[in-house]
């Protein structure tokens, strides 16, 4: 067994820099601080927190960043800036980009998924152009440059609240701002919105887009063109001046671990990867259909777990349970989901209510409550320095 130079240890590397490989330093310093050295992999230098992207042109709360060598530190871990790029499962060694060889005695692979534009006509949510899009988009709307907005979500998106986030958002402002000619439209496969929450969300959102007049074309799927949308079954047109979609979503096809077609790493409900002794995976990396913070916060729980009793923890670590929670922005009250996923969820909550704490974008039990802490430090120290 590798053990860290320093004591008798077993060495643990995190390669990722995302939700899912911060909640999994943290949750193995908590759980198995004198069994395991934690090595976190990451390009960086930064954490950002991307939920809150979708509100920076509406004037919300902007992204936090936080420098990955802090998180390591404040962790007891070590950060190493490089990049993930093979594993040799025989010889237990993680090889980076720079060349360096990291051993591990257990290897948690946490790096994400990679973004892709699912339709060339449209804007794709969460790129930099989307971004400069969305900035200029209201004015656009006031001084009548355009009039139909479209929001689409390809059939393979499974996480859509950014795109009812966005329809909203734009709404709002435009009916604020005496703007009441506005054509807006969502085409999403499912055949209600945010289906994926129960009943009760699907509800409520369907009174939110019908109170700001957004039109809801669900169970279809659209050709985005040039200028129009064709939308399927029925081969309906819709006029259209701009259209802002969803990425598709993109494994990173790590050599030496094994994925599936799309490069994404299939997983037991421990995280384990099959065939591969001591190597786990969690987040958007895995095979797990549908990508979101909060439930890659929440495999990386399960994966921390067994690699804890992997390496002596008498804890009994407990199996990934899926429960969907999200905060939908709005110019309103926010509006907070939960449903678990995995079964016995019942119809699912949909409350104006924080339903977690912190009420933050990414219910993730242990990252949640430390960025809090964090941005609340700093505030601290701004309004210090300023009365000073």
């Amino acid at each position: 067994m590798t053990v860290d130079a320093r004591d008798n240890r077993a060495e643990v590397v995190i390669a990722g820099g995302g939700v899912a490989a911060l909640e999994a330093l943290i949750a193995l310093h908590d759980l198995a601080p004198r069994r395991v050295h934690v090595t976190l992999v990451a390009p960086g230098p930064d954490f950002v927190y991307r939920p809150l992207k979708i509100g920076e042109p509406f004037s919300r709360q902007s992204r936090t960043r936080l420098p990955l060598a802090r998180a390591a530190s404040n962790f007891g871990a070590t950060y190493v800036a490089d990049t993930a790029e093979s594993v040799d499962a025989a010889a237990r060694e993680l090889r980076c980009g720079s060349g360096r060889l990291l051993p591990y005695d257990s290897l948690i692979v946490a790096l994400g998924a990679h973004a892709v534009a699912a339709f060339e006509h449209a804007e794709t949510i969460g790129e930099d152009a989307a971004d400069a899009a969305l900035h200029g988009i209201l004015a656009d709307l006031e001084h009548g440059y355009v009039k139909r907005l479209a929001f689409v979500a390809p059939a393979a998106a499974t996480w859509s609240l950014p795109l009812y986030e966005l329809a909203l958002l734009i709404a709002d402002d435009a009916w604020s701002m005496g703007i009441d000619d506005a054509e807006l439209t969502v085409v999403s496969a499912e055949a209600r919105p945010l289906g994926l929450f129960g009943p009760e969300a699907a509800t409520t959102l369907e009174r939110l887009l019908e109170r700001d007049g957004i039109e809801f074309i669900g169970a279809s799927r659209a050709d985005v063109r040039r200028g129009e949308l064709v939308v399927a079954p029925g081969e309906r047109r819709v006029t259209v001046d701009r259209t802002f979609a969803l990425p598709l979503l993109r494994g990173p096809g790590l050599p030496g671990v094994p994925a599936d077609e799309h490069g994404f790493i299939p997983v037991d409900l421990h995280g384990r990867v099959a065939g591969i002794d001591g190597v786990f995976a969690a987040g958007d990396v895995t095979t797990f259909p549908v990508k979101q913070g909060g439930l890659a916060a929440q495999q990386a729980e399960a994966a921390a777990e067994a690699v804890a009793a992997r390496h002596g923890c008498e804890r009994e670590p407990e199996p990934f349970r899926p429960v969907l929670r999200g905060k939908l922005m709005s110019a309103g009250d926010d509006l907070y989901l939960s449903h678990r996923i995995a079964g016995g969820g019942g119809d699912g909550i949909a409350a104006p209510r924080a339903l977690w704490w912190p009420p933050t974008k990414i219910a993730a039990r242990r990252l949640a409550p430390y960025l809090f802490g964090v941005e609340a430090a700093e505030r601290i120290g701004r309004a210090g320095a300023r009365s000073s």
